[in-house]
């Protein structure tokens, strides 16, 4: 495992334009759903996703590329803190179509340089490591559905 950055990808039985829509949701990954519900990903935009585990997280919209790309930008191990370069880490979701499925990647990075201590800086790594298969789970499970 890389001590900057995560990349994981999976396979989607769902049409691109259905995982789209799920994923412009800014803070979709970590955000209660009610506090994002309706939202669509502007670049610039920013937003305090409410989590009831992690509190407050600044999240911001870096670039948006429908219905292909999107990356957004966000302080998890920081929460209640504006986003800064030394607290935030850049998560970005790659979609592409596979005959009638969808491949969803994402790559977190940035770790390298947030102000924490190594051992801070590890634990981030891991606790998101450990986030993105669930995070995967939940958008297939939904994209999935029918109706």
């Amino acid at each position: 495992m890389s001590e900057d950055r995560i990349e994981r990808d999976t396979l989607i039985d769902a049409p691109l334009e259905r995982v789209w829509s799920l994923v412009s949701v800014p803070a979709f990954w970590v955000a209660d759903e009610a506090t994002v519900a309706g939202t669509v990903a502007k670049e610039g935009v920013s937003l305090i996703a409410k989590n009831p585990h992690l509190g407050e997280v600044s999240v911001r919209v870096e670039k948006v590329e429908p219905p292909t790309y999107v990356a957004y930008r966000w302080a998890s191990a920081f929460p209640g803190e504006e986003l800064r370069a030394d607290n935030s880490t850049l998560v970005e979701f790659t979609l592409s179509a596979e005959g009638d499925k969808t491949r969803l990647r994402v790559v977190e990075s940035g770790f390298a340089t947030l102000s924490m201590s190594g051992d801070q800086r590890e634990q981030a790594l891991r606790f998101n490591s450990d986030g993105w298969p669930q995070v995967f789970d939940a958008v297939k499970n939904r994209a999935e559905q029918v109706g």
